[in-house]
């Protein structure tokens, strides 16, 4: 009889549902806060999402201060500033409004305020010695599940490749997950993150580091996200596809932070430090090519998923061609060339992929050539 090998399994405590975001001050008091740093950014904060949240605050008498200096993939001297920003203004508790971008940052924030230092120090596995101040975040995408995962992932500028943080240390203090905060994302943005929560779904789900645990939340992600996008990017105001979306979302993240990745996402984050790419949009164009390269290894994995797919007869081809489908009709079509990807790139986007940490839970061990060649197919 085969045994279940130990796995350790490390969540937030999160609030999920229609009206959670509403409980950030209550949260913020408990934890005996005097002044907040508030995260965002200027789209989170031109949808209104942000006087809501300082409105919610004022009247609990929870001074706030808001640093909104961030851009999507998250930079290195963002976090920095963010961090002096933190210790100028005396302040003690965070919360990150937004979506993975502004998590990532805020989780940065948390590292350096506690530990000193460059953010860039932490790169790796439980490298960050002191927890950091109480961490409260409230997404407003579905897809990047930030808000509950124990990674961070930072741009580092001067070399152009993003560093992946990894950490319990990194797992939020209060995710509130609340689907209404989707409904102000444009029509891409919801296209990339809900393929960005599929794609959590499937690396997870085929990850050497997998559990009976995960796999539940993992294609359950997959089949919501089959089910749903479509229905989101049909209409934007169908608030049951939403909430489902949003769940996917809260169960892809519960799937990867424990299994880790793949290829997949050591290869997007490559794509998005040296081109700023949006992370969502760089799996989505990568997902087909590593499940070719990766099925040999893990066929009876992959046919699950593709059973969550909705397919009868779920070979390689199957699979790869209702990816392919699903992601040209959400509007994201071509390759990695429409995007100004190069031929001569490739050599400068495997190296910073082989070194990732993501790439060490593949189920197919991937060379720099076959990197390499992944990126070509994707061209």
């Amino acid at each position: 009889m085969a045994h279940y090998e130990m796995r350790k399994f490390v969540a937030p405590e999160f609030i999920f549902g229609i009206g959670a975001r509403h409980r950030a001050g209550f949260y913020a008091g408990n934890m005996g806060a005097r002044r907040i740093l508030v995260v965002t950014d200027p789209g989170v904060t031109a949808a209104g999402w942000l006087s809501e949240l300082v409105d919610n605050l004022d009247e609990l008498r929870l001074p706030s201060i808001v640093f909104d200096g961030i851009t999507p993939n998250p930079k290195d001297h963002e976090i920095m500033a963010g961090a002096a920003r933190y210790r100028d203004e005396g302040c003690d508790v965070i919360i990150a409004l937004g979506g993975g971008s502004v998590i990532d940052c805020a989780k940065g924030i948390s590292i350096v305020s506690a530990n000193g230092g460059h953010i860039l120090d932490y790169e790796g596995v439980d490298r960050i010695p002191i927890p950091g101040p109480p961490l409260i975040c409230i997404p407003t995408t579905a897809g990047t599940s930030a808000d509950i995962s124990q990674f961070a992932i930072i741009n580092n500028t001067e070399k152009h490749y993003k560093i992946s943080i990894i950490s319990k240390s990194v797992v939020p203090d209060v995710a509130l997950v609340d689907p209404e905060t989707t409904t102000t994302m444009p029509a891409y943005l919801t296209a990339c993150t809900g393929l960005d929560a599929l794609t959590h779904g499937v690396e997870a789900f085929v990850s050497t580091a997998s559990s009976p645990v995960v796999d539940g939340h993992a294609l359950s992600a997959i089949a919501l996200v089959n089910t749903h996008l479509p229905r989101v990017l049909a209409d934007a105001s169908d608030s049951e596809a939403r909430e489902n979306m949003m769940l996917a979302s809260l169960q892809a993240g519960l799937a990867f932070s424990n299994a880790s990745l793949g290829a997949v996402h050591a290869m997007a984050h490559s794509l998005g430090g040296l081109l700023d790419l949006p992370h969502g949009e760089s799996n989505a164009l990568l997902l087909e090519h590593v499940i070719r390269f990766n099925y040999p290894e893990a066929e009876e994995r992959y046919q699950r998923i593709g059973t969550m797919l909705g397919l009868r007869h779920a070979g390689e081809r199957e699979i790869t061609e209702t990816i392919t489908r699903l992601r040209e009709s959400c509007g994201i079509k071509n390759g990695l060339a429409a995007r100004g990807v190069s031929r001569g790139a490739i050599d400068d986007l495997a190296p910073p992929a082989s070194r990732d940490a993501c790439l060490f839970t593949n189920p197919r061990r991937a060379s720099l050539a076959d990197l390499k060649a992944i990126y070509a197919e994707a061209l």
